[in-house]
């Protein structure tokens, strides 16, 4: 397991965490940084109806653990079970944060976790100082990431938080408006946010 002193020392100086194919763990900062606006979130038309059917409830820390290996459950992935094994600690000192759409019980009938309905995808992150850290989606249902997703920009932005690093472009951040920036002013903007303090 790593740490959590030395994963959230290589979030405070711009790298994460990947494993790679033999399980070997090894530290990678993106350069150009892919960031989201906080204050001028983009939330796509299609995503605005789907979002006014609430069809999900939103939860906040939940199933942690259920998200992070929900995450590593696809064909080629960079969460081993020493990744699990160290944001589950670190969420557990209140670091690491799941945001979870879960579909209503009407909508999922007896297809789940009765009564409260199944968790339909999510995404997990590292929240330090005023910055966000965006690790990883999944979904089960269409559109559930992007909805968790949506209502992470607006907790976000309500409790004040300046900085949200996606740190690499992906087909759906784009779509979102996510924008890529030099390492060197990647960096500038983190070191504003570290130097603030916010609560998840």
């Amino acid at each position: 397991m790593i740490p959590a002193e030395v994963l959230l020392n290589g979030y405070s100086e711009g790298i994460f965490p990947m494993a790679e194919a033999d399980g070997e763990i090894r530290w990678y900062e993106a350069d150009p940084r892919t960031i989201l606006d906080i204050q001028h979130f983009r939330i796509p038309h299609d995503l605005r109806r789907i979002l006014n059917r609430q069809q999900f409830e939103i939860r906040l820390d939940y199933a942690f653990e259920r998200v992070i290996r929900a995450c590593a459950q696809r064909a080629s992935t960079w969460i081993s079970d020493e990744i699990v094994a160290s944001y589950v600690n670190l969420h557990k000192l209140g670091y690491a944060h799941s945001v979870e759409a879960w579909l209503r019980p009407a909508a999922s009938a007896n297809d789940g976790d009765s009564p409260a309905g199944r968790l339909a995808g999510g995404l997990y992150g590292v929240a330090l100082g005023a910055a966000f850290f965006g690790e990883s989606m999944f979904y089960r249902v269409s559109h559930a990431s992007k909805v968790a997703l949506a209502h992470l920009a607006e907790h976000l932005k309500a409790q004040g938080f300046e900085l949200h690093d996606a740190q690499m472009m992906t087909p759906t951040l784009k779509l979102f408006g996510a924008q890529q920036i030099p390492r060197e002013e990647y960096l500038q903007r983190l070191q504003k946010a570290l130097a603030k303090r916010r609560k998840f």
